[in-house]
């Protein structure tokens, strides 16, 4: 069959697609390539339903006071924080880790821990103790007989799709903060930890504040056609997506393409750039303190100018090896044909054991890599993974990650204030430093708990930072005050 798409392009159904259609499914219709995606009627009624409850729950936020929004947060993180009511969520939490590992699929961010714990009760509390914002007069102005006021309130029902990583629980509902409500949709490998978490804390922490039990939903399906059906929902203010990046990519477009505004927190990967006077051990430190794990922010490409490759090029590679010496890793080196010449041969021909998801494999210590790959972004385990090219001047570095990255975090190594001053104004990333990448993240630079960060891959964002913080999700309300009821126009 063939499906009209794009307005002038078609694409074919395939044979797959055809035997497993079946009435009341859906099929949507990506605008931007012609990809066809199936949603079983199971999945988009699950999603339905968890978008429906929330968005009933939002239309009675309004009488739901900040003090039983702060009493929510506090129920929540007592019922993670005691242990006979956790005890069935670590074993939900046991079992989805058993299934994975069973499956083959990385467990590192899965496991919740007494760490993961320990931040989910930290960041509750912190939503708690958090302004709300809601009310809030930002701007008053003046007429002769009226007066109007600027306000902020809630913006409605928030989705997020998230990686399998349970604390997104603690993160996803800092939303209602602002008196918004949200649904959410948790990767397949932690559907059971979360159902266990909304059974047996977020419920009744939504019951004893006296919030709408919509307030904060969960899609209680393991399908990912359920995420496109939430994402594809009109219902939704503001469409969240956090993963690998092809699939936030792909759940970003789906939002798009339904009207609602999206906030993308997918593909990462971090520039440094090493500016001709770059002191050596600034550098080097930078290096190694980006490299500590792999997260959206965490170090993927580095240029430096071609005089300083001397002496910058071997600082680069021992920081790489005191970082896989961290882990109990060997590195691994991308080198851009503007590189080859740089690294040494030894790099190139030593096979060592590269840390995988699926277990170490045996790969060359350094690979060259296609021009025009700089903007690749290495998702590693434990093995620390950089890219490396050579450019002739700070000006080149720009334009290779204003043409290549998802331009997201970059960082300048110089001691030259005007320098920086061009860097910023030049480089398009909404986070820029001036040394380790690894600072972009809410509650390190803000103090504020974390629901995400964009990068500007698609464009720059409308009225907010890259940071999503449960302050960032609000509307502006305008309210008259006419004190002559005789004035018209």
């Amino acid at each position: 069959m063939a499906i009209v798409w794009g307005g002038d392009r078609v694409a074919k159904v395939s044979q797959s697609l055809a035997d497993d259609f079946a009435p009341g499914d859906l099929l949507i219709v990506m605008q931007h390539n012609g990809e066809l995606l199936h949603v079983p009627a199971g999945a988009a009624a699950k999603a339905d339903q968890a978008v429906a409850a929330a968005t009933d729950a939002f239309d009675r936020m309004g009488d739901v006071s900040d003090d039983q929004i702060t009493q929510f947060y506090l129920d929540f993180a007592a019922a993670i924080s005691d242990d006979e009511r956790f005890a069935p969520i670590a074993a939900a939490n046991a079992s989805d880790v058993d299934l994975a590992r069973v499956s083959g699929r990385s467990v590192t961010r899965l496991i919740l821990d007494d760490t993961m714990r320990a931040s989910m009760v930290a960041g509750l509390e912190g939503w708690a103790s958090s302004p709300s914002g809601r009310g809030r007069v930002v701007e008053v102005i003046d007429h002769d007989g009226w007066q109007l006021e600027q306000i902020i309130d809630g913006l409605g029902v928030v989705g997020f799709v998230f990686e399998g990583r349970p604390n997104v629980f603690a993160d996803a509902t800092g939303v209602l903060r602002g008196g918004n409500t949200v649904v959410f949709r948790i990767g397949s490998d932690a559907l059971g930890t979360a159902e266990a978490i909304v059974e047996h804390a977020l419920a009744p922490a939504l019951a004893s504040s006296g919030l709408p039990h919509g307030a904060a939903s969960l899609v209680a399906s393991a399908s990912r056609a359920s995420g496109w059906a939430m994402m594809g929902d009109p219902r939704l203010s503001l469409a969240v997506a956090r993963g690998s990046g092809l699939a936030t990519s792909q759940l970003g477009a789906v939002a798009r393409q339904a009207g609602n505004a999206v906030s993308l927190h997918g593909t990462g990967g971090a520039w440094i750039v090493a500016a001709p006077d770059a002191d050596t051990q600034d550098f080097a430190a930078a290096i190694y303190h980006s490299l500590d794990r792999k997260v959206c922010n965490t170090l993927n490409t580095v240029c430096i100018s071609r005089d300083r490759v001397d002496d910058l090029v071997p600082a680069l590679l021992h920081a790489l090896e005191r970082a896989g010496e961290r882990r109990a890793a060997e590195p691994k080196l991308h080198v851009d044909p503007s590189a080859m010449d740089a690294v040494p041969e030894s790099w190139f021909s030593a096979v060592v054991p590269i840390s995988r998801a699926d277990g170490d494999v045996e790969e060359p210590r350094a690979e060259a890599i296609e021009a025009g790959s700089l903007g690749n972004e290495w998702e590693w385990e434990d093995s620390p993974e950089v890219t490396l090219a050579i450019v002739e001047d700070v000006d080149e570095a720009v334009e290779l990650f204003n043409t290549y990255s998802p331009k997201f975090a970059a960082s300048l190594i110089s001691s030259d204030p005007e320098a920086h001053s061009r860097f910023f104004a030049m480089i398009d990333s909404p986070f820029v430093g001036n040394g380790f990448t690894r600072w972009v993240d809410g509650q390190y630079a803000l103090n504020k708990p974390e629901l995400g960060l964009s990068n500007w891959e698609h464009g720059r964002l409308f009225g907010r930072s890259g940071i999503l913080s449960g302050d960032s999700a609000y509307s502006v309300r305008i309210r008259a005050r006419q004190s002559n009821p005789d004035i018209g126009r």
